[in-house]
């Protein structure tokens, strides 16, 4: 997949941005939250008591989806099914590694059943390689693919022995992380990935160690406040040049456009009542980069 320059500059507070950072375009594959509700709580965001507008949540899945196409990229549709609230949330259901899938196993039983869903997409999508995981572990919600790593957090959902699984499957080093505040339950809520050598994250959703350990991967990333992570401002997709992030972190949003990026602000206020930003909607599907051909038997987003 080769660097492809996409014309889309998004204003923010300060006008468009120039970036001479260049995007690549991305595969990705969403769900409509045609049967979203809040009706258990399995984070510290959930309320089912707190009323949800269906309706809302739809139209700004849809917002997410256009800007998403807008930018260049491809949007393939994972059917929703009845009984499955969350399925909105189509990172945790997977990680696609150079065409290779190792399916979640989810931690509650109220989820469980999307690994099925998402294992019936794969199939019907014709890729060639995929497993389904043997420990718990929940997508890109905890296994964020960043260069030539997997960055992995334990803590809430996804178990350590599911690193070393992550590592066989997809080919890749795994470089564990461990999650401490339960606001942050997933690694997308505390850690976004920008490009392959640089990322943006919450230094106080993470265990001392970690801390350590992100500062010497990482010594130029960007720091959120506590304020832009309680936005959950790092729940976040890039292609490399555009952040699509939540537009309540606006602190965060400047200093992504101080760093040469162009961020790209969204509103998914309803989803957030599930513990649910922009990126827990989108499951990237890497391609075979050295040559696999990855079919895709699923429509598009309309």
């Amino acid at each position: 997949m080769n660097p492809v320059p996409i014309t889309l500059s998004p204003a923010g507070p300060a006008g468009p941005v120039r970036s001479a950072r260049r995007a690549r375009r991305r595969r990705y594959l969403l769900c409509p939250p045609e049967h979203f509700a809040v009706t258990y709580a399995i984070n510290p965001w959930m309320d089912p008591d707190r009323p949800v507008d269906r309706a809302a949540a739809l139209r700004q899945w849809r917002e997410l989806a256009a800007v998403l196409r807008g930018l260049g990229h491809r949007v393939d549709l994972l059917g929703p099914e009845p009984g499955l609230p969350d399925m909105v949330f189509t990172a945790n259901g997977a990680t696609v590694v150079a065409g290779r899938v190792l399916v979640a196993r989810f931690r509650h039983p109220q989820r469980a059943g999307e690994s099925a869903a998402h294992r019936r997409w794969f199939a019907a999508a014709r890729f060639g390689r995929v497993s389904t995981a043997a420990e718990v572990n929940e997508g890109e919600g905890d296994l964020l693919v960043a260069g030539r790593r997997i960055l992995a957090a334990s803590g809430f959902r996804t178990t350590p022995a599911a690193h070393r699984e992550a590592e066989q499957v997809l080919g890749l080093p795994v470089v564990s992380l461990e999650l401490t505040d339960p606001r942050y339950y997933h690694l997308d809520t505390a850690l976004a990935v920008l490009d392959d050598s640089r990322v943006m994250y919450h230094p106080e959703a993470f265990a001392p160690p970690t801390r350590r350990l992100l500062r010497r991967l990482y010594p130029d990333a960007i720091l959120a406040d506590p304020a832009d992570a309680a936005a959950f401002g790092l729940n976040a997709i890039s292609d490399g040049r555009h952040v699509v992030l939540p537009a309540a972190a606006r602190g965060l949003a400047e200093q992504v456009r101080a760093a040469g990026f162009v961020p790209v602000p969204v509103a998914l206020p309803e989803l957030l009542k599930a513990g649910g930003g922009p990126k827990c909607c989108v499951l990237e599907l890497r391609s075979d980069e050295r040559g696999g051909r990855v079919d895709g038997g699923a429509p598009r987003v309309a």
